[in-house]
């Protein structure tokens, strides 16, 4: 039966959307700075739950068309509050409480910082606004601070010309083909032999030779090759896993779905992921499926190269969660599709993420997922992560 909806129906459509884009981008932000993140951990929680190392914050965001601070300073008043609920649920989390703006002033930021010491400084605060601007104070929030890209355009005139990423999608499943060669086939999957020119791993990579010779210049750039032997061969393993695993991660839409028939989704998961082609198993359980396990499997993520626009149409065992029903499985967008799926294996006829996916994906994990990546470093990719030269 179709549905009817009226102008104020689509207003609150069109801000649930607004918003949502808000959560997205604040969450883009802590992402591009190493930090975890969770976009709305449950349906009546924090917008986003973010961590890095011992931080843990719950995130209260607020939208305030202007920059007024007669009009902000309520809003942060009241994000304090819903903030400090928020963290009382979560363990060791901390609240802080955020309000996007139209134009972030110094005027504005010194009366919030007043607002904050006077009233409020058990709780972390900040503002952001459309240009950019960022603003917080908090414990470990700091390097998050950032002045309107508009205003250091003028300062610092013509940035130079941006360097190609050495962690893009691409690149990652290239770094997946130079270490193959050091795992089992049954870790991950990839084409495995030695290669002593950009040409040579372009071909058994599938990978365009401009992107492969712009790839290598980055690693050489970065100290990152020994190009003085016979073949190409990772060098400083220590820093260039470290600086991948701070790369990884990366805030994805996502998905909480529960299964349509009842069951432990454990027993389900793979019989489900199996009739997708397009899907993958991640985190713990794939650390599991891969026998390389260390903490309980905890609720399946299954990666998606895109989330569809209708799940229970596309996915047809499973159904979006409704509030109060409990959380089975998380569709989640993948951030590097062509590295994730490239590299997956198959285990009992479902895709499952490749070990060194999976040690990127769990570093980040909030719940036990730096104990779970400690296993896999000393075990499996003992020797791929700890060759120095």
């Amino acid at each position: 039966m179709a549905m009817l909806y009226n102008a104020a129906m689509l207003d609150l459509d069109r801000q649930a959307t607004d918003s949502r884009a808000r959560e997205r981008a604040l969450a883009s932000v802590f992402a591009d700075y190493g930090w975890s993140v969770v976009l709305e951990p449950d349906h009546s929680g924090p917008d986003l739950l973010v961590s890095r190392g011992r931080q843990r914050y719950a995130v209260e965001l607020k939208f305030s068309a202007e920059g007024r601070a007669d009009r902000v300073i309520p809003l942060l008043s009241q994000a304090i509050l819903q903030a400090m609920r928020h963290a009382a649920r979560f363990p060791a989390a901390q609240p802080l409480a955020v309000v996007r703006v139209g134009r972030l002033t110094k005027s504005l930021r010194e009366r919030a910082s007043r607002f904050h010491a006077n009233y409020a400084p058990q709780s972390a605060i900040g503002l952001i606004d459309d240009g950019g601007g960022r603003w917080f104070e908090g414990a470990g929030l700091e390097a998050l601070n950032a002045e309107p890209q508009s205003s250091a355009a003028r300062r610092k005139g013509a940035q130079p010309k941006r360097r190609h990423d050495l962690f893009s999608d691409l690149n990652q499943w290239l770094l997946k083909v130079l270490l193959a060669p050091e795992l089992p086939e049954h870790l991950l999957r990839a084409p495995r032999g030695n290669y002593r020119t950009a040409a040579e791993l372009a071909e058994a990579a599938q990978v365009s030779a401009m992107s492969v010779s712009r790839f290598i210049k980055r690693l050489r750039e970065e100290g990152f090759v020994d190009e003085s032997g016979a073949t190409l061969r990772l060098v400083r393993r220590t820093e260039l896993f470290r600086r991948w695993q701070a790369a990884a991660t990366r805030a994805t839409p996502e998905l909480p779905m529960r299964f349509l028939i009842p069951g432990a989704p454990r027993e389900q998961i793979g019989k489900v992921v199996a009739r997708h082609p397009e899907a993958c198993i991640g985190l713990f359980a794939a650390a599991s499926l891969l026998d390389a396990g260390h903490v309980a499997d905890g609720l399946p993520w299954v990666y998606v190269r895109k989330l569809p626009d209708m799940p229970s149409q596309t996915w047809q065992e499973l159904v979006e969660l409704s509030p109060g029903e409990p959380l089975q499985l998380i569709l989640k967008q993948a951030a590097t599709p062509e590295s994730v799926f490239r590299g997956a294996v198959q285990v009992k006829g479902a895709r499952v993420s490749d070990v060194l996916q999976v040690w990127l994906d769990v570093s980040s994990h909030p719940a036990r997922g730096s104990e779970q990546a400690d296993h896999l470093a000393r075990t499996v990719l003992a020797d791929v992560m700890g060759r120095e030269a």
